[in-house]
């Protein structure tokens, strides 16, 4: 299983730069808005140091990390709600995110214009933030007219559906995002049908200059203080910084580069991981001969439905999971001592899969 964030952002303030560093796949990265007129797909793969010493230990033939998608958006400017610029088509896009990851430019530089003339994170956040609230009260006002004519039917779900719609026509007016309204579980599930593009979560990415590394400068500061109350994670990371790690050929190189620079690792690995918390993700293992695998599960996920995320077979077929703690199996260093040491515990269809699991399926189709 993967996931899909959609990176956003005004022109020109690091997107395709950070997009080609983190990802396989190349953008364009030009001075000068709409470089990026089609969404880019890049693929990601997630850095886990657990899933590299299993491979110490067990010496597969193939090693298989998990992955996350990631949509390189063209830029939106203002008006973007009512169709400017490639207002319509970023909309689109952003839709099929899950999550939203909002670069904001957060450092100066006179040889890379700014379609808004002046360095401003705060307002960039803004007039994103004022173009997706746009969209979304559009979006909640047609909904309304049509769960009103469902309300002559005196349904309780109809009912349900119209009183919340108008809760977020309510916050929307008030220039505020859908994903501040607090649901419970219920209208949660009822609201996931309404396609808002701001009950999207956020993670707010500070593109800085080198010598803004790790720490961030005074326009960091200023969107920290803008965000405090959205609950929405803040990393800084130098987009430029990024690309040239990305092109070093070994591992020894990259960690001498960050070394130079002050840095434990690069930012990509804190962005992946902002990533995962911002979408209640963890990690599961397979670990045998043929490969050592991740794989990704939303949190709470039972062992049926983590098996699933390898084969719907192996759901539908589900017989129990054989469960080693990674700690264990590091600690003993092979599933046989493992065994023989009593740590392999056998779990049935309630068991709620923990991060770092290493789980064998028995399954019966």
């Amino acid at each position: 299983m993967g996931f899909k964030c959609g990176i956003v952002g005004l022109p020109n303030v690091g997107k395709s730069t950070l997009f080609n560093a983190l990802s396989s796949a190349k953008a364009e990265a030009a001075n000068y808005p709409f470089c990026t007129i089609e969404p880019n797909l890049g693929v990601i793969l997630v850095p886990d140091p657990r899933l590299d010493k299993l491979a110490e230990l067990v010496n597969p033939q193939q090693v298989q990390p998990t992955v996350v998608q990631i949509v390189d958006i063209a830029g939106l400017v203002r008006g973007a709600s009512k169709g400017e610029g490639l207002g319509n088509q970023f909309l689109a896009n952003i839709r099929e995110c899950e999550a939203i990851i909002h670069v904001l430019r957060c450092f100066e530089d006179p040889n890379i214009v700014h379609v808004e003339s002046q360095v401003d994170p705060v307002r960039d956040k803004e007039i994103i933030d004022t173009e997706l609230q746009l969209k979304d009260l559009e979006t909640v006002e047609k909904r309304l007219q049509k769960a009103q004519k469902s309300l002559k039917g005196g349904s309780k779900d109809a009912q349900r559906e119209y009183a919340l719609l108008q809760e977020y026509e309510k916050i929307l007016q008030e220039g505020k995002s859908a994903r501040t309204l607090e649901l419970n579980e219920d209208d949660a599930k009822l609201a996931g049908d309404f396609g808002l593009l701001t009950a999207k979560p956020v993670l707010y990415v500070c593109n800085v200059d080198e010598g803004s590394l790790p720490d961030g400068n005074a326009l960091v500061e200023k969107v920290k203080a803008a965000v405090k109350d959205e609950q929405a994670e803040v990393i800084i990371i130098s987009a430029a910084i990024e690309s040239q790690i990305a092109v070093l050929d070994t591992l020894e190189e990259r960690k001498e580069f960050l070394e130079a620079l002050g840095l434990s690792e690069p930012g990509m690995h804190k962005l992946i991981r902002a990533a995962y918390q911002l979408l209640n993700l963890e990690t599961y293992f397979t670990a045998g001969v043929k490969e050592v695998r991740a794989w990704t599960i939303y949190k709470g996920t039972k062992a049926p439905q983590a098996a699933g995320v390898i084969h719907t077979d192996f759901e539908k077929g589900f017989i129990r999971a054989e469960v080693i703690k990674y700690a264990d199996y590091i600690h003993f260093g092979s599933e046989n001592a493992v065994k023989e040491a009593g740590k392999l515990a056998v779990q049935g269809k309630e068991y709620v899969v923990e991060d770092g699991d290493i789980l064998h399926f028995r399954f019966n189709v």
